[in-house]
């Protein structure tokens, strides 16, 4: 059995951009940016930052575009994938990450913030809706990775 399957979370470097194939469905892309701290072989910390293209179809992209504007955060799963077309004589490559689910990000600036996400189409109930008392609380402060133990 073979496995394409990422899970990115970062924040965006552009505002989706919503289109409509001929088929009439939606599709939005935008860019999202990760990055991971380090240290190199001379113990100072570094920080290095990746670049993702991401494409999204259907109902999840209409949320996306809806909800999502640059420098939010986002989490995405979905599966890589590389296209490639003649230009100009030249072949050109891009790779892409399809979304297959996706969740916001905790950027605390409205709507797009939170926790509320879809899963294939689906979206998730409105605010107050379904809502349970038992939901998980999490800290105010920042968690600073040199903390954790492992």
């Amino acid at each position: 059995m073979y496995l394409n399957k990422t899970f990115l979370y970062g924040n965006l470097t552009r505002d989706p951009e919503l289109k409509a194939l001929p088929s009439g469905q939606q599709l939005v892309s935008f860019g999202l940016a990760t990055n991971r701290t380090y240290k190199d072989k001379n113990g100072q910390k570094q920080e290095a930052t990746e670049f993702h293209n991401i494409v999204a179809f259907g109902r999840l992209a209409e949320v996306i575009a809806q909800y999502m504007k640059k420098g939010r955060p986002l989490f995405v799963e979905g599966r890589i994938q590389t296209r490639s077309w003649e230009s100009d004589g030249q072949k050109k490559y891009r790779t892409e990450i399809v979304v297959e689910n996706f969740q916001f990000g905790d950027g605390g600036k409205g709507p797009a913030s939170g926790g509320s996400g879809a899963s294939r189409g689906e979206t998730t109930p409105a605010d107050g809706e379904g809502k349970n008392d038992s939901e998980i609380k999490y800290p105010d402060e920042e968690i600073n990775p040199e903390d954790i133990p492992f």
